[in-house]
């Protein structure tokens, strides 16, 4: 319903963000990592939303990064992950840092979240991966490029990387300058590591 919300920041007590955009005050559930990163009250902020629509109620629910609202709906799509826990595991730990954890298949890490055990860690991990990476994606950045921008990083990384940036709704077109400039960064073959400052390059941009 709502994409985003761009408007003057009323007050940010947790868990709830207070938008207002032409005389309309948005209540937003936020987790703590969210409002940290909200600007300062009476200044002007944005926020991805998604609506949650139960039979007794509706609740707004904010992220500052698009790619964070991704997660969320890839999370609540698991069974027995509602919006608590979803939103906890992305107060837990940045969207990047998920992925990396999903990716890496760790399960004792992801199970630090408060009311996520390891049972179901490893049932995030089984599933999440499976969407992150099962999207088969040509490469607009070939071999050569690869080579020319480092001599460290291989096609397989850069093509997990595509798949996962993709999985979060990026096109090539929006992806493909930051993810050169973050293979031509990165010191060693690591697709976690360049998918962190990839996004860290489009959350920015």
């Amino acid at each position: 319903m709502f994409d985003y919300i761009k408007g003057t920041l009323i007050s940010k007590n947790h868990p709830y963000a207070v938008i207002e955009n032409n005389g309309i005050g948005y209540s937003v559930f936020c987790n703590a990592r969210t409002l940290g990163l909200l600007d300062d009250v009476n200044k002007e902020t944005k926020i991805y939303t998604k609506l949650i629509h139960k039979e007794d109620s509706m609740t707004l629910c904010g992220f500052c990064h698009r790619e964070d609202r991704t997660i969320f709906d890839i999370l609540t799509s698991v069974s027995g992950i509602g919006t608590k826990v979803a939103m906890c595991l992305l107060d837990e730990f940045s969207g990047s840092e998920l992925i990396g954890a999903v990716i890496e298949e760790d399960y004792k890490l992801i199970s630090r979240t408060k009311g996520v055990g390891a049972k179901m860690a490893q049932k995030i991990i089984l599933e999440l991966k499976d969407k992150l990476t099962s999207l088969n994606v040509s490469s607009e950045i070939t071999a050569e490029k690869i080579n020319t921008i480092s001599n460290n990083i291989s096609k397989e990384t850069i093509l997990e990387v595509q798949s996962v940036l993709q999985s979060l709704g990026y096109s090539q077109q929006e992806y493909k300058g930051a993810l050169e400039i973050s293979a031509k960064n990165s010191k060693k073959d690591d697709s976690q590591e360049i998918l962190r400052q990839t996004l860290q390059i489009l959350s920015n941009s």
